[in-house]
């Protein structure tokens, strides 16, 4: 049975300490959210709350219409993935995959045609009698991710569950893991501090900040329209500037930043109000030696291979601004940065 999600003014302390203030969350039914954020954002917490291995200071937790908040873990009938296996290492394969079911008092037949159902399923078919300590990092998460989803659990939580993985086993897990997801149609909720990972196999991220969610969204919305500075740093744009409205001209917004006048398409922009914060990523801001944008001069310069960035000093404060591969400029150069809209966003001063 597929089931939602639901937190509702989740409140957490460690001692004194409040990690979490005024959580809501909701994750649909069969839908995959990832909680994204820095160490201490409090996206662990959260999952361990969920889990029953901490209680919340006030509020509820719902799992369908199951009310969980005070319900013992081993009563919750979740499955958990965790980012150092847990596995048994004096059971086989299938023993640890079958662990479970075992548990639930399936009788041993079923319990081990349903075991080797899921060890082919995650593609360790031949591996079923070996022992944690003869497989793979690979090999062992899918042996985890196999015992948590022979179960069938209505809920399917993972913590950090790719970061012992080198980066190419990163992504084909992370793969397998939104097939398997997907093809079992179950809720899962997703921890992770890398937005890659997040982006890439999440149906919405909730970014989180000091216990409080700051945006909760599609992936391409997150990319594309940061709610708030801290987002929008967080997802790429290194460039916050602030900027005033002046008038309209011929399609474009005029507006004032840094002692410049610059040009803004309305087709791509729509102000929150009169004075704004333009938001760029380094690929933004084309730096050029003539042109209308802000007046800068150059400082450190990096070559990326595709592109030469530059540290730049400008009337609106220190900039990241990305140059073309031809004819590079040199450091104390004076220069101009043109804002790109498709690399821009605009957001609300108050949402500094």
């Amino acid at each position: 049975m597929t089931v939602s999600l639901t937190l509702e003014n989740i409140t957490a302390h460690y001692g004194k300490t409040m990690v979490l203030e005024d959580l809501d969350l909701h994750v649909g039914e069969g839908e995959l959210v990832s909680l994204l954020g820095s160490s201490g954002c409090g996206k662990t917490t959260t999952l361990r709350l969920v889990a029953g291995f901490l209680e919340p200071t006030s509020g509820r937790i719902r799992l369908g219409e199951r009310d969980l908040t005070r319900l013992p873990s081993h009563a919750r009938d979740i499955g958990l993935v965790f980012q150092t296996y847990a596995l048994f290492p004096h059971l086989s394969v299938r023993d640890n995959v079958a662990f479970g079911l075992k548990q639930r008092g399936i009788a041993t037949s079923d319990r081990n045609k349903r075991a080797m159902d899921m060890i082919e399923r995650v593609g360790l078919s031949g591996f079923a009698d070996r022992y944690p300590a003869n497989l793979s990092g690979g090999q062992r998460q899918r042996v985890a991710l196999a015992r948590a989803l022979v179960i069938d659990p209505p809920l399917l939580m993972f913590d950090e569950p790719l970061s012992n993985l080198d980066a190419k086993l990163r992504v084909e897990m992370r793969v397998e893991i939104r097939r398997l997801q997907q093809a079992n149609g179950t809720t899962a909720l997703y921890v992770t501090h890398d937005q890659e990972e997040a982006f890439s196999i999440s149906d919405r991220v909730a970014i989180m900040n000091k216990g409080r969610i700051m945006q909760l969204d599609t992936p391409e919305v997150l990319y594309s329209r940061p709610a708030n500075a801290f987002v929008a740093d967080f997802v790429g744009f290194e460039n916050v500037i602030e900027a005033v409205a002046t008038g309209e001209e011929g399609g474009m917004i005029l507006a004032e930043a840094g002692g410049a006048q610059l040009k803004l398409p309305k087709s791509h922009f729509e102000l929150p109000a009169k004075e704004f914060l333009l938001a760029a990523r380094a690929d933004g801001l084309l730096v050029a030696e003539t042109g209308e944008g802000l007046p800068a001069t150059l400082g450190l310069r990096t070559y990326l291979g595709r592109a030469y960035q530059y540290v730049c000093e400008t009337r609106a404060g220190n900039l990241t601004a990305n140059g073309p591969l031809g004819a590079p400029l040199e450091t104390g150069a004076n220069a101009v940065l043109i804002p790109q809209p498709e690399q821009c966003c605009v957001l609300h001063r108050e949402a500094r």
